[in-house]
């Protein structure tokens, strides 16, 4: 912008004129840049999100009717990657339609995916996985968007998850475990233990530490695994991002009802 000196009637001010054309083309294309980098594809987190369905695929792997005990082991990453999936989502976007529309996502996929996971899994104490993820999803906001409707909300999700924490997947764990990662996904690699001590109260610490005095490998490995399943995260979001996977997106919210019939149908076959 220049100033323009205007006379009138002997009085003399400014006035604010373009310098030119060229000042409004700079910004549109600043404003586009700034899009594109907004909207371009995280391959890091793309990443992580399909080493997060693998692993779950292969936690799962142990209902098909052979004794696969030490799938449990790397199935302990699946929730923790998924939640810090949702972390940089949340860090990285903060327009409220966005969140909005993942919440949308969560809780419809939350009533497609409940037949199919109680075909699959055999006597379920709990609902899947994804109920948890969407009230985590509301507390995480509730504590990034600091306005009265995402507080109320965040607090009605905690009450949600502490009174019927017997029935969500992780417990009131799982819900706090997206907030947690929020917390420090772009902080020094050792705060990585707060979520991992997280992710070890919501996958039934008593059990696990019980069955690991007792000796049992895979209790062993599946604490050792919760605890620095934040930290191997957050290695692959900071230096994986050379990496260009397929991109997972809305889609995506289908595989998880999907591979539960498609691990059914295996386990029909070989058994």
């Amino acid at each position: 912008m220049v100033k323009r000196l205007v006379v009138n009637d002997g009085a003399h001010f400014t006035e604010d004129h373009p310098a030119s054309t060229q000042d409004a083309s700079d910004r549109k294309i600043q404003r586009r840049r700034a899009i594109m980098h907004m909207t371009q594809r995280d391959g890091a987190l793309d990443l992580l999100k399909w080493l997060a369905l693998l692993s779950m695929v292969l936690d799962h792997l142990r209902y098909i009717g052979y004794s696969l005990d030490l799938l449990y082991v790397p199935g302990r990453l699946a929730f923790p990657w998924f939640c810090l999936a949702m972390a940089a989502n949340l860090s990285r976007s903060r327009q409220v339609t966005h969140q909005w529309r993942y919440l949308g996502w969560l809780i419809l996929f939350s009533a497609i995916s409940e037949i199919p996971y109680r075909m699959f899994i055999p006597d379920p104490d709990t609902l899947n996985v994804l109920p948890t993820l969407a009230l985590g999803l509301l507390v995480a906001r509730g504590w990034q968007q600091k306005t009265l409707s995402s507080r109320l909300l965040a607090v009605a999700a905690l009450l949600l998850a502490a009174v019927f924490t017997e029935y969500l997947m992780f417990g009131v764990f799982g819900v706090l475990l997206p907030l947690a990662m929020l917390l420090v996904i772009k902080r020094p690699w050792y705060f990585s233990l707060l979520p991992g001590l997280i992710c070890l109260a919501a996958n039934q610490w008593e059990v696990l530490y019980y069955s690991a005095r007792l000796g049992n490998s895979a209790a062993i490995l599946g604490i050792a695994t919760c605890l620095v399943a934040p930290l191997l995260g957050m290695f692959l979001l900071r230096h994986t991002r050379q990496i260009t996977p397929p991109p997972m997106r809305r889609w995506a919210y289908a595989l998880y009802p999907l591979h539960f019939l498609l691990l059914l149908l295996v386990r029909q076959i070989v058994t």
